[in-house]
């Protein structure tokens, strides 16, 4: 396996959001043109304002085509070197067996490398074009079918539960789902899942789903709730920026790209976090940066000056409030590893090299 971290310590456990996009599909082949994947909208990234940094690029591990093995196997490497336990690999059931992106799962699920451990992340959402300049239009919807396709999917999730890399909470394969309140009879579905996985000799499934209201978690059979926060900075308002410098910029900004947004990113992290303590089955999200230029242009939300040193406390922020938890069950997600035309990713990059995930170990070595 490849090699984790060790301390005498228990760690908490990081987990990482994968995105699997960086490989041609036909779909985006039709869509964008031959070839296309995201390095596309990455490369092609322009600053918007002095001191905007754009284009992002990447370091150590290049433009990387994810259908190369030797990619995927770098990756786990550096992750595991920083600490990161695992991946939570995006997964695209669109109903009715339709997939997408599947490839560099699938091939790591049937070639066992690399040796890493991973979870499935069920990103239940339509495609819409308004992400790389097709505005209002939808590219493909994502359906639920009936109980045979609950079956089906059931029956590819189970491939993957069944590997012995796959990350579970005691003998239960956590599931992560994206959008758990856009699911029809959520709950009916979740807990015929649990069924199967016990028959199949598991303690059932741990549900996770993202920025469900607690009061609501059982309503949709969800055993677990994530707190990726930062989508909240799309609809806050200049309030977030202390900077005055840089409240003068927004000011600016905003008679020429009124749809554009811009915080500073160690106003930002303030709001990343939920109010109160974190429960057993809460789990927080820490954020290296954000910046959805190279998907939205001039409607982009940037965080700006993000640094190894502000991240660092953001992170170490997280750990503080998440201490009490049992180690099992403190899992802790990045947002992301590789969302790069997101502007937030781990890997090492151009600027910075391998700081982020330098000081994300430094702050999980200090606790």
């Amino acid at each position: 396996m490849v090699k984790t971290s060790t301390s005498s310590t228990p760690k908490p456990r990081i987990i990482a959001y994968y995105l699997p996009q960086y490989h041609p599909i036909q779909e985006n082949d039709e869509w964008w043109g031959k070839g296309f994947t995201e390095w596309v909208s990455v490369a092609n990234a322009k600053p918007l304002f002095k001191g905007h940094e754009q284009p992002k690029i990447p370091g150590e591990l290049g433009f990387y085509d994810l259908r190369l093995e030797e990619s995927r196997i770098a990756q786990a490497e550096i992750a595991a070197k920083y600490g990161v336990e695992g991946f939570c690999y995006w997964h695209y059931w669109l109903g009715n067996g339709k997939r997408l992106l599947e490839r560099p799962f699938n091939e790591v699920l049937e070639s066992g490398k690399p040796d890493f451990p991973f979870c499935l992340g069920w990103a239940n959402h339509s495609w819409k074009g308004v992400f790389f300049g097709a505005k209002n239009q939808t590219l493909i919807e994502q359906t639920y079918g009936d109980l045979k396709d609950h079956q089906e999917h059931f029956d590819y999730l189970l491939k993957a539960f069944k590997d012995k890399r796959y990350i579970k909470l005691g003998n239960k394969p956590l599931l992560y789902i994206y959008k758990a309140q856009d699911i029809p009879d959520c709950k009916k579905v979740l807990d015929f899942w649990r069924n199967l996985a016990i028959k199949e000799g598991f303690d059932g499934i741990h549900f996770i789903g993202e920025n469900v209201k607690p009061a609501d978690r059982e309503k949709y059979g969800l055993d677990g709730l994530a707190f990726p926060r930062h989508r909240e900075i799309e609809y806050g308002d200049t309030d977030l920026i202390t900077n005055k410098y840089l409240r003068f910029i927004y000011h600016k900004i905003k008679k020429i790209a009124p749809g554009l947004k811009v915080y500073n990113y160690k106003d930002a992290i303030k709001t990343f976090l939920k109010p109160g303590e974190y429960q057993h089955n809460e789990y927080p999200c820490i954020v290296p940066g954000w910046d959805t230029t190279p998907r939205l242009g001039k409607k982009a939300v940037i965080l700006k000056d993000s640094t190894p040193e502000l991240f660092k406390q953001h992170v170490k922020e997280v750990l503080n409030r998440v201490s009490h938890k049992p180690d099992d069950s403190n899992f802790i997600f990045i947002k992301s590893w590789n969302e790069w035309a997101e502007g937030n990713y781990m890997e090492p990059d151009w600027k910075n090299g391998s700081k982020y995930l330098e000081v994300l170990k430094e702050a999980l070595d200090e606790q």
